[in-house]
């Protein structure tokens, strides 16, 4: 079964929450909160507002709380907020100003 992609390009500015019951890629600005199966953010994109999905990788500037199973942090990423996962990995260079949980 193929999942479905939404893609929000880097020219885009959202203000509002966002649920997408697939997979959500995002290069642009969110001002809101994202429920997503999966996240994956790239260098350009600004999200602030929380988290929560499946999986979540992480690659530009996140200010908010992100809740996830599986947290992947770039090096590209800037991420301010409190992380609450499973498994977390982060990417030597990263800029994290963070508080993090893992639970079972």
């Amino acid at each position: 079964m193929a999942k479905n992609k939404s893609i929000l390009a880097s020219n885009l500015k959202i203000k509002g929450d966002i649920t997408e019951k697939d997979s959500l890629i995002v290069d642009g600005e969110i001002y809101g909160n994202i429920n997503a199966e999966t996240l994956e953010s790239y260098e350009n994109s600004n999200i602030k507002g929380n988290i929560n999905s499946n999986l979540a990788t992480l690659g530009g500037s996140v200010k908010g709380n992100v809740s996830s199973d599986k947290i992947k942090i770039r090096k590209t990423a800037k991420v301010e907020g409190v992380l609450s996962q499973k498994v977390l990995a982060i990417e030597e260079g990263a800029s994290l100003k963070i508080k993090t949980e893992t639970y079972k």
